[in-house]
């Protein structure tokens, strides 16, 4: 069996009952980085052995856990924070173990985008979900791509990149878009700007650094057409 266990975002309360339990009883925790996975085994008393599996190595060493899965060791795979699997290691795995009659069980827990989406006061019932957008090459194509859409956009973004791809937003024709910035969700900092995009573009510019992981939430195309509507 191979558990998919996810882990706090942020504040290390964060942790089901279950999961603690699923990562006492495995043989193995398979960890995006094992110094940030250790630190909360060792809050929560946990003595399973970890070794690495990130994006620079799990095509290397997917036929070795694949191998051991099949010989009857119990794995649980965990990423630095969230759901693996979501902008994380873990498709590859996932996919290899169905093809080989694996058994995989993915236990409910914290992902960032999903408080980001309910907290932003934007629509949430249908959304796009992106993930991170390209760096340099194809990020404005796929950003008038995005805001062609009718739903509800969700990007994962750097601090050192949310004012330039706000701009970029803007120059797109997207200054009116209902927006929300969510900064170090569930932490200590955890802060929520929202509003249209030039009036967060605008708070955001005037800081002289921007620090944390950060969700971006943006309203879809003729959403605003929409609410005024539905208010008539």
């Amino acid at each position: 069996m191979l558990y998919l266990v996810p882990t706090p975002i942020g504040n290390l309360e964060d942790m089901t009952f279950r999961a603690i339990n699923i990562l006492k009883e495995v043989d193995l925790v398979l960890a995006e980085d094992t110094r940030v996975s250790q630190k909360l085994l060792k809050k929560y008393e946990i003595e399973t052995r970890l070794q690495s599996f990130h994006a620079h190595n799990e095509h290397k060493k997917l036929n070795h856990y694949l191998e051991l899965l099949q010989t009857g060791t119990q794995l649980a795979l965990v990423s630095d924070a969230g759901t693996p699997g979501i902008s994380d290691p873990g498709f590859l795995l996932v996919r290899a173990c169905i093809e080989n009659d694996i058994k995989v069980n993915c236990l409910p827990g914290a992902t960032a985008f999903v408080p980001a989406l309910v907290m932003s006061g934007i629509p949430c019932d249908r959304f796009h979900f992106e993930g991170f957008l390209p760096q340099k090459k194809g990020k404005q194509k796929r950003l008038k791509y995005l805001l062609d859409l009718e739903n509800t956009i969700v990007f994962y973004e750097s601090p050192f990149r949310i004012v330039k791809t706000l701009k970029m937003i803007q120059e797109l024709g997207g200054g009116d878009r209902l927006v929300s910035v969510s900064r170090e969700l569930t932490k200590i900092y955890e802060e929520n700007v929202r509003g249209n995009l030039a009036e967060v573009l605008e708070t955001l510019k005037s800081r002289s650094s921007i620090k944390g992981e950060i969700v971006l939430v943006i309203s879809g195309k003729n959403a605003l057409s929409k609410n005024e509507k539905s208010d008539e």
